[in-house]
């Protein structure tokens, strides 16, 4: 899992394909830096409508995974987006806040805390290994 953060440069619309597969791509410019870079991501299927939400200049943070294919002695990479969540920041508005997560992988609960892993009597001084 890898991570950006940044405003939005530019939002595509959607693509639709024969086979019924739809995707749409959005550019975010992240750092403020001297060198600023243009990093292309890409959402997939019904996710697609999630960038409505979002508009041109607007701070975001993405989450996104590393894809890799080869088609025709040629290989190709591309940024796909789990999660899109808007930046504190005030940056032209829409998704301020707003966290829009689609991933298989989610959990339906909450994540434990530690507490919830460490219990008391968990650790028996007497019995230390060393």
């Amino acid at each position: 899992m890898y991570e950006a953060s940044g405003k939005i440069k530019l939002i595509s619309e959607t693509q639709n394909f024969p086979s019924g597969f739809s995707k749409r791509e959005f550019v975010v410019t992240t750092g403020d830096t001297k060198y600023p870079q243009d990093l292309k991501f890409e959402m997939v299927k019904d996710k697609c409508a999630i960038l409505d939400n979002y508009k041109e200049g607007s701070d975001v943070k993405v989450s996104f995974d590393v894809r890799g294919n080869e088609y025709n002695g040629k290989y190709y990479v591309n940024l796909s987006c789990w999660k899109l969540e808007g930046g504190s920041g005030g940056g032209g508005g829409g998704g301020g806040g707003r966290s829009n997560e689609y991933s298989q992988e989610s959990p339906t609960s909450p994540e434990p805390s530690s507490s919830d892993l460490r219990k008391e009597d968990d650790f028996d001084d007497e019995q230390i290994p060393f």
